[in-house]
């Protein structure tokens, strides 16, 4: 086999070595199908809920929250 050969077989196995594991990892951290409720509540306490924010009053400021 020739060298040019052989360098392109290699990296074609490290780039079908780097598709596998990316489709493995991705699948690995794919989250549950449901959370419970304690999980829910504590991700609504860190994230905030999906409500809607009131809407701004006139001459009211657009400021951040903390």
């Amino acid at each position: 086999m020739s060298r040019p050969v052989l360098i392109a077989m290699v990296l074609v196995m490290v780039a079908a070595a780097a598709s596998g594991a990316t489709f493995y990892f991705v699948q690995a951290n794919a989250p549950a199908t449901g959370m419970s409720e304690e999980q829910r509540a504590t991700r609504e306490k860190f994230f905030g809920t999906a409500k809607e924010l009131p809407p701004i009053e006139k001459g009211q400021e657009m400021r951040p929250r903390w």
